[in-house]
């Protein structure tokens, strides 16, 4: 896991900065995961699969844990803004890690997008004053801004716009488990009834557990941002294990606790599941509560955003300094932010708010079942990484500052668990079409970056046969 001089983020006075403090480290990752896929997509995951989403979101919460370990351990031996891409590459190879590179790339460029018009559309709802389009574009220029200040800028905004949404969710489940429980006047509690409903606690079958899976999984999608993140804070051996273990636990209970009080509340059939935690608020019968949830869902979607275009950003930068992508994508400014890096990974969500003019309300749906399954295609080749990794630190004796436990045994969990969304995957027509086109993808992407690669190659086996033959 030693650093390669050829992935090295500090070459050529093109450093980036490392100024991200450990607490904004901690809520980037919370800043990433917390916004449509929770307070959106949720409501497709329940009507998907009813009641049994929580199985989707238990199966994909284990994973994401063993993820996330995983991506701690290399990070913390080897911070560098490709990440995954880079631990993928010095594991299996160049056009392996380039090719994970570019399709996490392209998965946050469309999470960006969608992360627009979701906040969008929710403000709109409650706010009509600017159509979703316009608002789309007004949103896009703003986080294009934060994003081309200092990191130290960036990951302070990032910061409070979590500490916003973590309080907003606690304050929820206080809600959600007092309605649940009968303890608020004049309002009938529904108990447990909608977890068993007349038409099972699966009424879609398998299918319906494989499409909320994918929507589940698109949910946690961004928490992987925390190992890119890395690279730009001080002593990484020591934050980056520190704010994983942070960010696991709280994603994990607050997505399975507010889950659990949704799917309690609401039928999952009902139409209150295009925003379910507004519904749930509504049901409570809090005045004033569900369009408060609504702007705060607004700002988690925000947050999200803003945190996916560091990513996004980064890994791009990082696939340039390796030769993988075009060199004005490796420049950094006097503020030592990749300006240029930020710039191309924001042009597809200024793009998708003239789409929302052009389709209203039809664009939001087609980007959140876009990119489902190539968050497991990432997050697969993390575990087989690792795997690799640290078989060959352990049979060097080299030094790791942080350590997944279980090893090997929690990363063949990892795999099997993925091994088994695929399967399931496959028996669903809709997440069959998506991983097909997943697959399809990578299979392109994986292509270009090997055509790439030889065309690199040719020139300078040329060169070196044309200075030999000048020496000899």
């Amino acid at each position: 896991m030693s650093t390669p001089a050829s992935t090295s983020p500090t070459e050529a006075g093109q450093e980036l900065g490392t100024s991200l403090k450990p607490r904004q480290l901690t809520m980037m990752g919370l800043g990433s995961a917390i916004g449509a896929g929770l307070f959106l997509g949720s409501g497709a995951g329940i009507r998907a699969a009813g009641p049994a989403v929580l199985i989707s979101y238990l199966v994909a919460g284990t994973l994401i844990v063993l993820v996330m370990w995983a991506l701690g351990e290399m990070a913390a031996a080897h911070p560098t803004s490709g990440a995954f891409s880079v631990y993928t590459e010095k594991a299996l190879g160049k056009t392996a890690g380039s090719t994970i590179g570019w399709l996490w790339w392209l998965q946050l460029v469309v999470v960006i997008a969608a992360e627009g018009i979701g906040a969008a559309a929710l403000l709109a709802s409650v706010w009509p004053a600017l159509p979703v389009w316009l608002l789309t574009l007004v949103f896009m220029v703003l986080f294009t801004s934060v994003n081309l200040t200092g990191v130290r800028n960036y990951g302070e905004f990032e910061y409070w716009f979590a500490i916003l949404k973590v309080a907003a969710i606690l304050a929820f489940l206080a809600i959600g488990v007092a309605l649940l429980a009968g303890w608020l006047p004049d309002v009938r509690s529904p108990g447990l009834d909608n977890l068993l409903p007349g038409d099972g606690f699966a009424p879609n079958g398998l299918a319906g557990i494989a499409t909320a899976l994918f929507v589940v999984v698109f949910a946690f999608g961004g928490t992987e941002i925390v190992s890119v993140a890395a690279a730009e804070t001080e002593d990484p051996a020591h934050n980056v294990g520190r704010a994983i273990k942070t960010v696991v636990w709280r994603i994990v209970v607050f997505y399975m606790g507010s889950i659990f009080v949704v799917a309690a509340v609401l039928p999952w059939n009902s139409d209150a599941l295009a925003s379910p935690f507004a519904g749930v608020l509504a049901t409570a019968r809090i005045p004033g509560a569900a369009t408060a949830i609504t702007l705060i869902a607004v700002a988690a979607l925000l947050s999200a955003l803003n945190a996916n275009l560091y990513g996004a950003s980064r890994m791009i930068f990082s696939l340039a300094r390796r030769g993988e992508a075009p060199s004005i994508l490796a420049s950094v400014s006097g503020a030592r932010v990749p300006r240029v890096a930020v710039a191309v990974s924001v042009v597809f969500g200024f793009a998708a708010s003239v789409l929302e003019l052009l389709f209203p309300e039809r664009v939001l749906p087609a980007l959140l079942n876009l990119v489902g399954s190539t968050c497991l295609v990432v997050w697969g080749s993390a575990l087989v990484s690792q795997w690799i990794l640290r078989r060959r630190a352990d049979r060097s004796g080299m030094f790791l500052p942080l350590r997944m436990a279980g090893f090997p045994w929690l990363t063949l969990v990892g795999l099997v668990l993925l091994g088994l969304i695929f399967v399931v995957g496959l028996s669903g027509p809709d997440s069959r079409v998506q991983l097909l086109g997943s697959f399809g993808l990578i299979a392109a992407i994986a292509l270009l970056c090997r055509l790439a690669g030889r065309r690199r190659t040719v020139p300078h086996a040329a060169a070196a046969r044309g200075s030999g033959g000048v020496r000899g």
